[in-house]
């Protein structure tokens, strides 16, 4: 029966005839797999450099070559790079001690310690711990386990204690039992109880309200390990969060406390010094602090108390208390012996204050009596030098339009600031360069003369650094250099010769303008590595909206998988990641283009991005946009799917904080700003909230959240669902019953989900049943683990 004939007869007998599905298959699926890293990464050759510190600023590294691996050491005083040692004999002598065959580029270890006198080295191969003798290469057990003493680790949790945290000296180990700090002796293991009056939810040095919660010690140890900087943190009052576990018998109850916007109560912080050799505590004679940091949503967002800096004789301590709404900032210097404050001087902006873009940048130089301070005063974020005795500023340090992201290093003693700067390359504006200046503003350098993003790493002496730069589209090249800029040797650069014979391509950097047609903005693009330009392609935008981070999320550099994006590419789509304007590491001005209004979420930036995009490049299909989001990204995207249903088609909202008012009080008001009430009961929270216009659907949505997510409470899911069922909205569902916000074990679900999801509703084709992931090991790392997606 010829096609023809059947039409007439479906037509004849009044069935409708529908368009047929392309059927993707599990090869096509499987093509997709081989773009994530864990495939990828096998075929990058010289691709990282981890340097082991060794006395002298020596350091050895072992980078992943072709055959396998070598082991190189460095010597920065005599400028020279060469084999740590020599792999071929160690390989045949282990070989011939171990009963097993070792080659010389594929050694059983990936670590050793060179010995006191560097004439041997120590590793542990197949569960045995071994010694080698570097002149006659003889190999032998070693007589003792070579392995660290957890005792002395850092962060190593004992039963029915917090998480400790070790003294600079390595001599103690502060940790939280029973709402109290105690201290042990790391040598005797002797406990000694140093505050005896914390309770529940009135305890010290507690970091157990909110998102960011865990039973590791919150404080700052002196340099000379005999005081601690810390806090009772008042919770008293606070609301709390419930989640349950999903499981047979009686579920799990979860209960903690958890803020939220217009509370009247939030965790406050009495600050305070302890004395450890003879306990005493030394309260701050202020008011309580608001549970607020410079820079993040959370007191100890580096996994220690954040904001504070000791003077370089313990006698005091500096430290910067913030509003609630992240307005005022006031810099304060407190006696550890009787707890009197000095208001030293305070900076109140209109929007929201950030002591910097990644790290808090603020300096305590007790030695001179200043104050370094960060501040985007000008427009641009830029350091500024202040009298710690007066409160009146000395000059600005830093000028131009650019910002300073990250203090690295501060030479009191030549009084120079090294920093790393965004903005001084053309190319693009979140380039990163590492540079030094003068405290009074003078002799500015630029230390990495090279195109690309810069990461830097400092030796112990702090007299070299390690120069990783790149670009998205071009690898890493690893240089080391004096604090000067000056070139010691080349490292590596890495190779990718590999990776290009399996078909695999570098994506496409892109600049647009953003809404305003005036402004900048950068993004990635991802396309298909068997691209055929006469074709249309549906087009997917991967959105994070900030406005602490963004779609690229600071990764400028190169990675040859960044997540999925190039996979799904891979599956008939073209990908994009835009950084919209409303985000962080620009101007002052363009960070704030959308505050207060979190909803707006860079979307008008994603449109009329994409729509540049179709008119540059043909094979764009704006007829069929998708979109998806984790977390922010998940609020992201069904306010799209909301607030714009004619531009995009199908999203994937996975996490999303969709009504600010049920997540964390911090994140809101810091962006948003107070909750203030209306004439007409509502709030300016209201109007932002993704449930009060989910009846605007019209595509395909699919909604994804864990049940366990202590980051974003699931009812910021279930608000939107209930708005979608009222309005008789079809949606789609995913639910992972005791995982919190990252899914952990079921990402490879979830991204299996997603591909299905836009390859139905976006490409019009039918996937392939229940693929199934195949993740894997690269065989040059013995012994380790899984790459991630």
């Amino acid at each position: 029966m010829n096609k023809f004939f059947l039409l007439f007869i479906c037509s004849f007998l009044g069935i409708s005839v529908i368009a047929q599905k392309n059927v993707l298959t599990s090869e096509d699926y499987e093509h997709a797999e081989q773009f994530l890293s864990y495939h990828t990464q096998p075929f990058i050759d010289r691709g990282t450099v981890q340097a082991n510190w060794l006395p002298g600023d020596k350091f050895w590294y072992r980078v992943l070559t072709a055959q396998g691996s070598e082991f190189i050491l460095v010597d920065p005083v005599l400028g020279t790079r060469a084999p740590a040692f020599d792999q071929q004999r160690l390989a045949r002598s282990l070989s011939t001690v171990s009963g097993k065959n070792y080659s010389a580029w594929m050694l059983p270890f990936q670590f050793f310690n060179f010995s006191s006198n560097a004439k041997s080295i120590s590793f542990r191969a197949d569960g045995q711990s071994w010694d080698c003798d570097l002149k006659t290469y003889s190999v032998t057990k070693a007589t003792g386990d070579e392995r660290n003493n957890e005792g002395q680790r850092g962060g190593f949790n004992r039963s029915g204690r917090g998480i400790e945290v070790l003294s600079p000296d390595r001599s103690k180990a502060a940790f939280i039992k029973d709402y109290n700090l105690w201290v042990r002796d790391t040598k005797t293991n002797q406990l000694t109880q140093l505050t005896s009056d914390g309770v529940k939810d009135f305890g010290y040095a507690t970091d157990n309200a909110g998102w960011a919660s865990s039973d590791r010690a919150i404080l700052r140890w002196s340099p000379d390990s005999k005081k601690i900087a810390t806090f009772k943190q008042d919770q008293r009052n606070v609301g709390n969060m419930y989640l349950v576990s999903t499981n047979v018998g009686h579920p799990e109850l979860r209960e903690w406390k958890y803020p939220l916007p217009g509370d009247k109560d939030i965790p406050m912080l009495q600050r305070c010094v302890i004395n450890v050799d003879e306990p005493k505590v030394i309260f701050f004679n202020m008011p309580m602090d608001p549970h607020r940091a410079t820079l993040s949503d959370n007191i100890s967002s580096s996994g220690t108390l954040d904001d504070v800096d000791w003077s370089d004789d313990e006698s005091e301590l500096a430290f910067v208390s913030t509003s609630r709404d992240h307005k005022q900032e006031k810099f304060r210097i407190a006696n550890t012996a009787t707890g009197e404050i000095i208001e030293v001087f305070e900076e109140i902006v209109p929007t929201q204050y950030e002591s910097g873009q990644g790290a808090i940048n603020w300096r305590y130089l007790s030695k001179t009596h200043e104050i370094i301070w960060y501040s985007e005063r000008d427009n641009w974020g830029h350091l500024y030098l202040y009298d710690s005795k007066t409160g009146k500023l000395k000059n600005q340090i830093t000028k131009g339009d650019w910002v300073v992201t990250r203090i690295i290093k501060v030479d009191e003693k030549n009084r120079v600031v090294y920093f790393i700067a965004d903005g001084l390359q053309a190319e693009n504006p979140y380039f990163s360069s590492f540079c030094k200046i003068d405290l009074d503003g003078k002799n500015f350098k630029v230390l990495t003369p090279d195109a690309g993003t810069h990461n830097i790493s400092l030796s112990p002496s702090e007299k070299y650094f390690i120069d990783n730069y790149s670009k998205p589209d071009m690898p890493n090249t690893f240089v080391l250099r004096d604090m000067n800029g000056k070139k010691i040797v080349d490292l590596e650069k890495t190779d990718i010769s590999r990776l290009k014979a399996t078909g695999w391509k570098p994506l496409i950097p892109i600049t647009l303008k953003a809404h305003d047609g005036m402004t900048d903005i950068y993004g990635l693009m991802f396309v298909p590595t068997n691209l055929d330009p006469d074709k249309k392609y549906p087009i997917i935008d991967y959105i994070y909206p900030g406005p602490q981070g963004g779609s690229i999320g600071g990764n400028w550099g190169f990675s040859a998988s960044r997540g999925d994006n190039q996979a799904l590419a891979e599956l008939g789509f073209i990908v994009v990641a835009i950084e919209g304007t409303g985000n962080p590491d620009r101007s002052k001005s363009f960070h704030d283009m959308y505050y207060p209004d979190m909803s707006t979420n860079t979307l008008p930036d994603q449109i009329t991005g994409i729509r540049q995009l179709s008119a540059r490049y043909s094979y764009i299909d704006t007829s069929r946009v998708g979109i998806w989001g984790h977390s922010g990204g998940g609020f992201a995207t069904a306010c799209a799917m909301f607030r714009y249903p004619d531009f995009f088609k199908v999203g994937i909202s996975e996490s999303g904080n969709h009504d600010n008012r049920n997540y964390e009080d911090d994140w809101g008001e810091r962006y948003i700003g107070l909750l203030t009430k209306n004439p007409d009961g509502t709030d300016n929270y209201t109007a932002q909230a993704n449930q009060n216009i989910a009846k605007n659907l019209k595509g395909k949505l699919m909604l994804a959240h864990g049940m366990m997510d202590n980051n974003v409470p699931p009812t910021n899911t279930m608000l939107v669902i209930e708005a979608l069922e009222k309005a008789n909205k079809d949606y789609d569902l995913v639910i992972f019953p005791n995982s919190t916000h990252g899914y952990g074990q079921y990402s490879p679900y979830m991204m299996r989900r997603r591909w299905d999801y836009f390859v139905k509703n976006l490409l019009n084709a039918e996937p392939p049943k229940e693929y199934e992931m195949h993740s894997k090991t690269d065989p040059r790392n013995p012994g380790g683990g899984m790459f991630g997606m």
